[in-house]
């Protein structure tokens, strides 16, 4: 089996993982349990293992310097306390199709913020795609239609997950030094338990208060697989994946994900396609494609790409 076909492999794999998600949520949330309670489940089991792979792949690798330290600090908050809780939150709101193509424009928010962070500039093409991106999302935010007795907070819920795409974009932008300098399971072990810290005090009481005893199987498979696959897996094969695919190939499961998502969310009844719903899929598409274009003579970059984690 050649590199390149496991690195396919990974990453559709991941991008299923996450197209799934958004469908699969919804059997659990509100009914079963609450946002903030998955939430909790999610950071402590993932905050656990990836703190034990450290110790075991890593043991001496350790974030050293002030810099460094508030860097991974600040990673944890944004990539996985603040993230997580806006994504579950606003998921629980809107429609899986409506969060699935809000999630897909953390590649522009990456581009404005290496601009802003990181003095990058920002071309023609790549402003074109930012105010294109925008007005889709725009729309897709602000737009009302025969779902709303169904959401009647999904205006709410979109701009939930319009904040999650941003914090995770800036995540995406200030983890990248750390990720060069350390073991990236050193890196994900403190994000995560940063990650933790954050979260665990919004929803430890919910995550207790929840009555477990009445859980289908269906649903403990569900919130299994939102522990084990969406975070744990998801992230060790993304993880191992970026090593090897370029930023092209990456771009490619960016799209693919949202596809998925919807086809996904109508097979299993939780959404429908409407024209509208298309139509600003395509501006959010253009925009993303415009801002991922490199400019002449710059290097490849890395970070955009990455966005195919949640």
């Amino acid at each position: 089996m050649s590199n390149q076909f496991r690195v396919h492999a990974a990453l559709f794999f991941v991008t299923v993982i996450y197209a799934a998600n958004y469908s699969l949520s919804k059997d659990v949330m509100p009914q079963y349990m609450t946002p903030f309670g998955i939430v909790t489940l999610r950071v402590l089991g993932a905050s656990s293992f990836f703190a034990l792979i450290k110790y075991f792949v890593a043991p001496q690798d350790k974030i050293i310097g002030w810099a460094d330290n508030w860097r991974s600090i600040i990673c944890g908050v944004c990539g996985i306390g603040v993230n997580q809780l806006l994504f579950f939150s606003g998921l629980n709101l809107t429609s899986p199709i409506s969060a699935s193509l809000l999630q897909t424009i953390a590649p522009i928010v990456v581009v404005i913020a290496s601009a802003v962070l990181l003095s990058e500039k920002i071309t023609v093409p790549r402003a074109l795609g930012i105010a294109v991106g925008a007005v889709g999302a725009a729309s897709l935010i602000l737009s009302r239609n025969a779902q709303a007795a169904i959401y009647p907070h999904a205006t709410l819920g979109n701009l939930f997950i319009l904040a999650n795409a941003t914090v995770f974009g800036l995540y995406l932008v200030l983890v990248q030094p750390l990720m060069r300098k350390y073991h990236a399971f050193t890196v994900l072990a403190r994000v995560f338990l940063v990650g933790a810290i954050v979260a665990v005090p919004f929803g430890w009481r919910e995550a207790l208060g929840t009555n477990y005893a009445s859980f289908p199987l269906k649903i403990w498979l569900e919130v299994g697989y939102m522990v084990v696959f969406l975070t744990i897996l998801a992230y060790l094969l993304n993880n191992w994946a970026l090593k090897y695919a370029s930023a092209a190939l990456l771009g490619v499961y960016i799209y693919l994900q949202p596809v998925l998502a919807v086809l996904f969310a109508v097979a299993l009844g939780k959404d429908h396609l409407t024209w509208s719903k298309a139509g600003q899929a395509t501006l959010i598409f253009v925009g993303v494609w415009l801002v991922s274009q490199k400019p002449k003579g710059a290097p490849a970059a890395a970070v955009p790409a990455e966005a195919v984690m949640d």
